[in-house]
């Protein structure tokens, strides 16, 4: 378990380093998924924030299902993550002026008063994440006789978020 907090901390530590995702709703459109960016509300773990408009159809499908799925894959291409857990809108306006920047301000053209704001809320549960491993590494260890995938244990978490 020691080194699932390991790859836990990695994850969020390149999460907020890359903060770009791709979410969905469970069982709904297809199980499309989008490009989001996350928002953190402090230095902690979750819950993410993602702005949108209220007309986005993550927003729009709320009604069908709050489930939620997103996936992550580090910037190095050396960590991926599926995280489940809740999604819902939560437009409290200290939440929304905590989070704003120059960054998500670039997509509102009214501003921090741009009706259109939404802002999602995901209350992470849980998520899958595995470190990966080079192709290349994995052929070479073939070729010496080894089982690549004896280099794989130790490099997947199964962690409560």
């Amino acid at each position: 378990m020691a080194e699932d907090a390991k790859i836990e901390a990695r994850f969020w530590k390149e999460l907020k380093a890359s903060p770009f995702l791709m979410l969905g709703l469970d069982g709904v459109r297809d199980g499309h998924t989008q490009p989001m960016t996350a928002q953190f509300d402090g230095e902690g773990s979750g819950p993410l924030f993602f702005f949108t408009t209220a007309d986005n159809g993550l927003v729009m499908s709320l009604g069908t299902s709050s489930r939620a799925i997103a996936t992550f894959t580090g910037k190095g291409h050396d960590l991926f993550a599926s995280i489940h857990g809740n999604l819902s809108v939560d437009n409290d306006p200290a939440t929304i002026d905590r989070l704003w920047n120059p960054h998500v301000a670039a997509w509102f053209e009214g501003g921090r008063n741009d009706p259109r704001i939404a802002l999602l809320r995901l209350d992470t549960e849980r998520a899958s994440l595995w470190l990966g491993g080079s192709a290349l590494g994995a052929v070479m260890t073939q070729l010496f006789g080894r089982d690549p995938k004896e280099d794989y244990k130790g490099k997947m978490a199964e962690v409560a978020l």
